[in-house]
């Protein structure tokens, strides 16, 4: 098995922390929204952790240590998820959807 390049290392790490911020991310917005998370189909959280990946992309790490993700209201995850969908369906770029969305979260 070839030895992985410092890069490729950096590479995975970031990967990871990404995953584990936007994981706990959601987990956040789950446990705030109650039994209204039940709403939301498994395609709409996807599109929202998508979208939540992008965001983790772009801003600095104290920014995202502020957002309120509890405090997001249902009218908020909407137009959040509507993002990840259009970042899936190839109508706005990951960079695009971020700057959108930081907009949203970070009015709270």
């Amino acid at each position: 098995m070839p030895e992985a390049t410092k890069t490729e290392i950096g590479r995975r790490f970031f990967k990871l922390q990404q995953e584990k911020q936007v994981e706990k991310a959601v987990e956040k917005i789950r446990q705030a929204q109650g039994s209204d998370w039940s709403l939301y189909s498994h395609q709409d959280i996807e599109a929202l952790k998508t979208v939540l990946a992008e965001v983790w992309i772009y801003i600095d790490r104290d920014s995202w240590e502020q957002i309120a993700f509890t405090r997001l209201s249902g009218i908020e995850l909407r137009e959040l998820i509507r993002f990840g969908r259009d970042i899936h369906d190839s109508v706005i770029s990951g960079r695009t959807a971020a700057e959108k969305s930081m907009t949203v979260l970070m009015k709270k």
